[in-house]
C-alpha cells in the first residue's frame, strides 16, 4: 500500500464522518497528510486530521480521533490504529500491505517519486543569468546547481517548469567589453572600463581566427565584429560549461530582443512603457517618464525612460516581466544573489504596477555566497574562481550535491579534502557508493539463482525492512515538499538517512543464501526490495543532477 493509497482511504472515512455530522465544512485530499512518527514505536504513520477539524466542529480532538478509528483499522492492510495524546492518530500496516510497496516502486521505475503537488502551475523559473562577458564564476556555480535542482523537483511534482537564462547582452558592458577585444587586437591599451585576463586575450584570437580580415576592416567596422563574435564565443563558452556541469535550460532570452523593433516598428521595452501607463502607474516629471513603484512597496519611484529618451534598465526588467506573463506564465521565480537584497522590493513592485499580485505571482531567492578551502584564482580571468576549474578540481558530482546539501539562503565553505574522499565521510560518495552495491546485490543474486518469480511481501519482517521500506514510502513527499519550499537540500539529506537504511539492511538481511543454505522466497522478495532502494536513490540523486554509477 502506497501512502497515497492510505491517504485516499482516510480521505473518503474523513469526508464520511463529517457528512455523518451534518458539518457545514470540507476536507480537502491534501488535508490529509501522512507523517512518520519519529518513534517507530508508534507505528507507520501519524495522522493529525483530527487536531485541525476538532475545533471547527466543535469537539475534542480525541473524540473525533476515536470516532475514525475505526473506519480506519477496517482498511484493507491496517494492521492497528489507535488515538495517542490530544488525538493524534497512530496507523501501524500489516507485513504484507507495508512490503507491497516495494513491488510497485520497481514496476514505477524512473516514475516514483513524482507527484502532482504543483499540477496545473506554470512557473518561469530564471536563474545565473551572467553577463556574457567573461567565464562564469564560483557564485554561479551554486545558483547553478540549486537553480538547476529546484527545476527538477518542479518538474516531478506536476509543474509547468520553464528554465530561463536572461543574457545581458544589452547596455554598456558590452560595449565595454568589445572595446577590450578590439584594444587586444590592435595592441592598444584596454579602457579604462574593460575587461582584463587571459580569457579576453584567447577570445581575441579566436576571433582573429573567425575573421582574418578584421583588421583590414574600418575601426568602426572592426569594433562592431569584435563586440559580436566576442559576445558569440562567449556565450557558447557559458553554454559549453553549464552543460559539462549537468545544467540545462529550456530557454536563452537575449535583452538585445527587448530593444528590437517589430513589425510595427515598436519594440518590447516601449510597448512595456504604455502597458504600465495604461494600469496607471506611470508619470511624467521633468521631461523623465517613471513608474510609481513606492505605490508596491518599493523605497522610492523608478526612472523607466530618462529625459534624453534612453531608456533604463529598469524599462529591461518591466519588458522581460511582462514578457513572461505574454508567454503564459502565471507564476515567476528570480534566483538572485546575495549582492540583489535591494532587488526584491523593486521587481516585486514592477509585478504590481503590471497588474499581478506581489504576492502571489512572483518569487524572489536569495542565495548566499559559498567558498571552497583551497581554491585558487583562475589563470584566465585572475580574479575569480571558474566554474570549470571547480568542476575538473572537484568533479561535477561532488560540486553539485555538495552545492544542493544546504539551504541557499545559508553560507557555505566546502572541504575539497573532504569532497574527494572515497570513504562515508563524503555524503555524495555515501549515497552513491549505497546505489552502486543495489547493483552489485543484483550482480551476486543472478550469479546465486536469486530470481525475481515471488513477491511475498509478508516475509520482509525483519525492522531494518520496515524501516527502510517506510523511508522509501516517504520519498514522494520529500520530492513534494523540496518543490514546494523550492529546497532541493532536502532530497539530499532524505538520501542520506536512506543510504543509511540501506547500508543496515545490506548488513541485516541477506539477498543471497549464506553457504549451503537453498535459495528461498524470501531471499527473491529481498531482491525487489533491493531493486526498490536502488530505484529511489537512483531518482533522487537525478533530482540533483547527480549521476547513479553501478559500480565503484
Amino acid at each position: 500500500m502506497t501512502p497515497a493509497d492510505l491517504s485516499a482511504a482516510i480521505h473518503a472515512i474523513v469526508a464520511a464522518e463529517l457528512d455523518r455530522r451534518g458539518a457545514a465544512i470540507t476536507v480537502a485530499a491534501e488535508d490529509v497528510t501522512l507523517e512518520r512518527p519519529k518513534n517507530r514505536d508508534h507505528g507507520d504513520w501519524a495522522l493529525n486530521i483530527a487536531m485541525k477539524l476538532a475545533k471547527p466542529l466543535g469537539v475534542s480532538p480525541r473524540e473525533l480521533a476515536t470516532a475514525l478509528v475505526g473506519p480506519i483499522g477496517e482498511i484493507d492492510g491496517v494492521f492497528s490504529v489507535e488515538v495517542a495524546g490530544p488525538g493524534f492518530i497512530n496507523i501501524r500496516l500489516d507485513a504484507a500491505a507495508a512490503g507491497a510497496l516495494a513491488k510497485s516502486i520497481v514496476e514505477q521505475g524512473g516514475n516514483y517519486g513524482h507527484n502532482d503537488s504543483l499540477a496545473g502551475q506554470t512557473i518561469n523559473l530564471e536563474f545565473v543569468s551572467a553577463n556574457p562577458t567573461g567565464p562564469l564564476h564560483i557564485g554561479h556555480t551554486r545558483w547553478a546547481a540549486l537553480g538547476d535542482s529546484i527545476a527538477r523537483v518542479l518538474t516531478a511534482s506536476g509543474a509547468h517548469m520553464v528554465s530561463e537564462f536572461y543574457i545581458n547582452d544589452a547596455g554598456n558592458q558590452m560595449d565595454a567589453f568589445g572595446a577590450s577585444i578590439y584594444a587586444e587586437l590592435t595592441g592598444t591599451p584596454a579602457p579604462e572600463n574593460g575587461y582584463k585576463g587571459e580569457y579576453v586575450s584567447a577570445l581575441a584570437q579566436r576571433v582573429k581566427e573567425r575573421h582574418p580580415g578584421i583588421l583590414e576592416e574600418t575601426p568602426a567596422d572592426a569594433l562592431a565584429i569584435a563586440r559580436q563574435t566576442g559576445y558569440e564565443l562567449q556565450l557558447a563558452d557559458i553554454q559549453e560549461s553549464l552543460e559539462k556541469f549537468n545544467v540545462h535550460f529550456d530557454v536563452w532570452f537575449s535583452e538585445q530582443s527587448l530593444h528590437t523593433p517589430d513589425d510595427s516598428g515598436s519594440s518590447q521595452v516601449e510597448t512595456a512603457l504604455e502597458r504600465l501607463r495604461a494600469q496607471g502607474h506611470v508619470f511624467d516629471d521633468d521631461g523623465a517618464v517613471w513608474v510609481r513603484t513606492s505605490d508596491f512597496g518599493d523605497d522610492k519611484d523608478r526612472v523607466i525612460r530618462r529625459s534624453n529618451g534612453v531608456y533604463t534598465y529598469f524599462a529591461s526588467d518591466a519588458a522581460y516581466y511582462l514578457n513572461k506573463g505574454d508567454r503564459g506564465f502565471a507564476h515567476k521565480i528570480y534566483l538572485l544573489g546575495a549582492d540583489h537584497h535591494g532587488y526584491v522590493h523593486r521587481l516585486k513592485a514592477l509585478a504590481g504596477a503590471a497588474g499581478d499580485d506581489p504576492e502571489a505571482d512572483i518569487e524572489i531567492l536569495i542565495g548566499q555566497l559559498v567558498s571552497i578551502n583551497g581554491a585558487r584564482l583562475s589563470k584566465r580571468a585572475g580574479n575569480i574562481i571558474e566554474l570549470d576549474d571547480l568542476r575538473e578540481w572537484l568533479g561535477t558530482d561532488a560540486l553539485r550535491y555538495s552545492l544542493a546539501r544546504y539551504p541557499a539562503d545559508s553560507p557555505l565553505t566546502l572541504d575539497p579534502e573532504l569532497l574527494t574522499k572515497r570513504t562515508n565521510d563524503n555524503p555524495v560518495f555515501y549515497v552513491q557508493y549505497a546505489h552502486a552495491r543495489t547493483h552489485q546485490v543484483a550482480r551476486n543474486a543472478a550469479d546465486s539463482g536469486v530470481d525475481r518469480s515471488v513477491f511475498e511481501p509478508e516475509l520482509l519482517t525483519h525492522d531494518t525492512e520496515n524501516n527502510l521500506v517506510g523511508l522509501l514510502a516517504e520519498f514522494p513527499r520529500i520530492v513534494a515538499q523540496a518543490a514546494e519550499l523550492r529546497e532541493p537540500h532536502r532530497v539530499a539529506r532524505y538520501l542520506e538517512e536512506l543510504a543509511g537504511a540501506y547500508h543496515r539492511w545490506y548488513d541485516s538481511c541477506r539477498v543471497t543464501p549464506l553457504g549451503d543454505e537453498p535459495v528461498g522466497d524470501v531471499h527473491r522478495t529481498r531482491l525487489s526490495l533491493n531493486d526498490a532502494a536502488g530505484v529511489v536513490l537512483r531518482n533522487g540523486l537525478g533530482l540533483l543532477g547527480v549521476s547513479a554509477p553501478e559500480r565503484m
